[in-house]
């Protein structure tokens, strides 16, 4: 899940700047989850705007922002609402899609992107993964180094561990001393003795697309 967290209300009014009509769209998949683009927050944030004296002409809350198929419904509507921004609450990825579906209309973020993550429990996100193009979890005991460690070691531990917690960061347990005891529990122990290769960059050139048709998207 792509966790985001509220930019502070001045942000967004500063990015909405002289406009005086705006429409404020949401995202019903994670930052509904994450309580910023659900519903009751694109409510709130309507609220917000009209307290500092704009007009919101328009709210809705899409399936998933990042649909760029998914959202052409919703954008048609927002763009015959003739705002002069778009506030959306959703993940960076989301901003940028419905920005592609309202050509001429400026689309701020309401919201920071964070990281891709795993719920804890209600309200507490972790994150657990960079998306790094070449998962290595296989041979890791499902432990992600390059998140987990504070260093992104594809090797470890470095020796600077202390007590079983990160130097980086004493509040973290050592990422490669809980590799270690999950082979142990595994019997896998030897896949501590594989090389791994240093992540490059060649698998994150960016911008990245995956092309599933086999012919020009």
């Amino acid at each position: 899940m792509i966790i985001t967290q509220k930019k502070p209300l001045e942000e967004v009014l500063a990015l909405v700047g002289e406009a005086k009509t705006v429409a404020v769209i949401g995202c019903g998949l994670c930052a509904s989850t994450c309580q910023t683009g659900g519903a009751p927050e694109v409510e709130a944030m309507k609220q917000a705007l009209e307290e500092a004296g704009k007009t919101v002409v328009i709210t809705d809350v899409a399936d998933a922002c990042c649909m760029k198929l998914g959202v052409r419904a919703k954008c048609k509507a927002i763009s015959s609402a003739a705002p002069e921004c778009i506030v959306c609450m959703s993940c960076g990825d989301g901003v940028q899609t419905i920005a592609k579906n309202c050509t001429g209309i400026p689309v701020y973020p309401a919201n920071n992107t964070m990281f891709l993550g795993e719920v804890a429990r209600v309200g507490i996100w972790e994150e657990a993964c960079k998306m790094c193009g070449d998962c290595v979890l296989g041979t890791t005991g499902a432990i992600c180094p390059i998140t987990q460690c504070a260093k992104s070691l594809v090797n470890g531990p470095c020796g600077g561990q202390k007590n079983g917690k990160c130097e980086v960061n004493p509040e973290n347990d050592c990422a490669w001393i809980q590799i270690y005891k999950r082979l142990e529990q595994l019997g896998q122990l030897d896949k501590l003795t594989m090389t791994r290769p240093d992540k490059g960059y060649e698998k994150v050139a960016y911008p990245r697309t995956i092309n599933q048709r086999g012919k020009k998207a």
